[in-house]
């Protein structure tokens, strides 16, 4: 029972403090409490804490603008519709691509995850995440992610030729009408267990997608906001830009916040109806929004998660080389994951393991995650204002619990 937090420590209810490595599921940006941030929400809860987005307020308009500052230049990613949550967000993504389009299918990847409402756990190709009784009002299809370390074709990259890219091709051309409304991925995909594609993916993946006459969204929802270290947006790591980018989790540090950018002539499809958001653009979740985008580039958030994302991904392979239960380690910045498996020739996933890494890292004060569709990837990804000397206790305490996880 987690009562108090400050920056990368969280505190339970009898005082204990814990580093958070988690970040409270890739929420907590910038850091939990962040002098900053928590000023600009009080100076704004003393104000006014709700209108609606029928009325004008001047920070919905601020945030916008320096949101779109941050977009690669060039690529007309201005028109923002903020909601409460990722799942919202996709949505809103998914509802202007087939409104912009005409067309009605749309294809994500297997072992996405892209949110727990109706449409979006359709999207979510990750069978812990889907309630059986779910359906949905239009066709998706999945396509074969790519998951290097467990290549559904027993393939190694580079000599595989990127198949996996090229499977979005003869998806499109045998399992659709040939005409695609939407392609929507994560670039790093997070609940399925940090899962990072070769340099080529996305290239091929966006050509072929485009050739068939859809668009393409990227989730940022986790990759998004400097964590990947080497760039702001997790997409720019692959060298393309998408015609839509969906945004949640750090975008507000903790609040209820997230948003959908498109370019003008596919998010001016959302006017064709009435569609209304009770709390986007909510004044103090606005608030909290721009304060975290400020410290982000006023403390070089970005940088710090290369530098000790760096670091950290270095003391996780030196754990791979010491501990046989370590099956991969990867990710960029401070997206991280390490899998977990009981024997690397056949990677059978060590999914018990994982669960009492987690237990036995949280008795001695660390707090991690775990993922992928077997439950067995140990996932990393704390608030991005942790130190080299944070980085060094994670290290330490998997060094020590790894042997006693059984």
């Amino acid at each position: 029972m987690f009562v108090e937090g400050h920056m990368q420590w969280l505190f339970d209810e009898t005082g204990r403090r814990y580093l958070d490595g988690f970040g409270g599921i890739v929420t907590v940006s910038v850091g939990h409490c962040h002098p900053k941030v928590t000023a600009a929400v009080l100076k704004q809860c003393a104000t006014i804490q709700h209108t609606t987005t029928i009325y004008l307020h001047p920070t919905i308009g601020q945030f916008a603008k320096k949101l779109t500052e941050h977009m690669p230049a060039g690529s007309n990613l201005s028109n923002w519709y903020f909601t409460n949550s990722g799942s919202e967000a996709n949505e809103m993504a998914i509802l202007a691509g087939r409104e912009f389009t005409g067309n009605n299918e749309v294809i994500s990847l297997r072992n996405a995850y892209h949110g727990g409402t109706s449409a979006t756990m359709h999207l979510t190709a990750h069978g812990n995440w889907k309630f059986k009784s779910n359906g949905s009002a239009f066709a998706v299809k999945n396509a074969t992610p790519a998951y290097c370390y467990r290549c559904p074709y027993g393939l190694t990259y580079p000599s595989c030729n990127v198949k996996c890219a090229h499977d979005v091709k003869q998806l499109i051309d045998h399992e659709t009408s040939g005409h695609i409304g939407v392609f929507i991925a994560e670039c790093i995909q997070g609940v399925g267990g940090t899962v990072v594609p070769p340099p080529e993916y996305f290239k091929i993946v966006y050509e072929h997608v485009r050739k068939a006459g859809g668009i393409c969204v990227a989730d940022e929802v986790q990759g998004g906001f400097g964590r990947t270290g080497t760039k702001f947006w997790a997409f720019e790591n692959w060298g393309v830009t998408p015609d839509a980018v969906t945004c949640a989790k750090g975008i507000g540090n903790g609040i209820p916040l997230a948003a959908m950018v498109a370019r003008p002539e596919i998010s001016k499809t959302l006017g064709n109806r009435i569609h209304f958001n009770t709390f986007g653009g909510n004044p103090i979740s606005m608030a909290q929004g721009l304060a975290t985008l400020e410290v982000i580039d006023e403390e070089d958030i970005q940088g710090n998660a290369l530098r000790v994302g760096k670091h950290l991904m270095d003391r996780l392979k030196g754990l791979q080389a010491k501990h046989s239960v370590i099956g991969d380690v990867r990710g960029m910045g401070l997206m991280l994951g390490v899998e977990l498996v009981n024997d690397r020739s056949t990677k059978e996933p060590a999914t018990s393991q994982a669960a009492a890494v987690m237990e036995l890292c949280k008795e001695r004060g660390l707090i991690i995650g775990k993922g992928g569709r077997y439950g067995n990837t140990l996932r990393i990804k704390p608030p991005m204002c942790i130190t080299r000397d944070d980085a060094d206790f994670m290290a330490d305490c998997l060094d020590e619990v790894l042997p006693l996880a059984g």
